[in-house]
């Protein structure tokens, strides 16, 4: 191996992230060179200051979704379109760090959805935010697609016993992204997904006997939940957007409802 080649991999080789047979390859050759094993002292150093003085911001989650799909993008490329081990080596390392974002966040929701499986409230919250998570990943945010809500409120006629409301909400910065179905406490639910700069907002609803019950908001990993119930449907919004501007899209939301795109229950 040459000192260009060892270079170019000193970074992935540092981070354990390379296949063992290149790996091999990159400690003979700094076993034998002095300059790249300074150079592979040089980059642990930095390295160990960066992870002591970083500062840890959350991703939004345009973000996460973005991340997530370069992953599964570079998944299904041909191995044709590769040159090398190598080349993909370098091609993947980039988005590996970035991934690990996804993976913990699913991995603590699948634990926190474990943790209250007994059929409580609390594991309704669990499940919704589990869900609102993996709605994060590649094709799984919409099955209809449109910010006009004449497009949207119809898709769900016929695929379950609720019409949600769908009130356009664009003029206020909250436009429309669309709609899906999803699955939460045993039951199809209706998600309708709204957008506010680089953040996803998704309202669950679903039919529910019972009183009426007042707003509650909570947080967990980062995500705001604000739930409540009205006229015999549950709701539950979710985003990881700032609570007082969550809360503004809420009222916003519950104003547009009772004035006019009232979620009704179908016989």
């Amino acid at each position: 191996m040459q000192c260009a080649e060892c270079r170019a991999l000193v970074d992935a080789y540092l981070d354990a992230a390379l296949p063992e047979g290149e790996r091999a390859a990159v400690r003979e050759h700094l076993a034998g060179c002095a300059e790249c094993a300074r150079e592979l002292a040089a980059l642990g150093r930095a390295s160990s200051l960066a992870q002591e003085h970083l500062v840890h911001y959350r991703a939004p989650d345009v973000l996460k979704a973005r991340i997530a799909s370069a992953i599964a993008g570079e998944r299904a490329e041909p191995a044709a379109g590769l040159s090398s081990p190598t080349a993909r080596s370098r091609r993947w390392w980039p988005l590996v760090a970035a991934g690990v974002l996804i993976a913990l966040a699913s991995s603590g929701l699948t634990y926190a959805v474990l943790r209250g499986a007994g059929g409580t409230a609390q594991t309704v919250a669990d499940e919704v935010l589990a869900s609102h998570i993996r709605s994060l990943m590649p094709g799984h945010l919409t099955d209809v697609q449109s910010t006009n809500e004449h497009n949207v409120k119809p898709w769900f006629n016929g695929r379950l016993d609720l019409s949600p409301a769908v009130p356009a909400l664009d003029s206020a910065g909250f436009p429309l992204v669309g709609g899906r179905l999803d699955y939460v406490d045993g039951r199809v639910v209706a998600v309708v997904v709204y957008g506010r700069r680089q953040h996803l907002i998704n309202v669950y609803s679903w039919p529910e006997q019972g009183s009426n019950e007042d707003e509650a908001t909570t947080s967990a990993r980062g995500y705001h939940m604000v739930h409540w119930r009205s006229g015999n449907v549950e709701y539950w919004v979710v985003s990881d957007l700032e609570s007082g501007e969550l809360a503004k899209f809420v009222a916003l939301y519950r104003q547009a409802d009772k004035a006019g795109g009232r979620t009704e229950r179908r016989p």
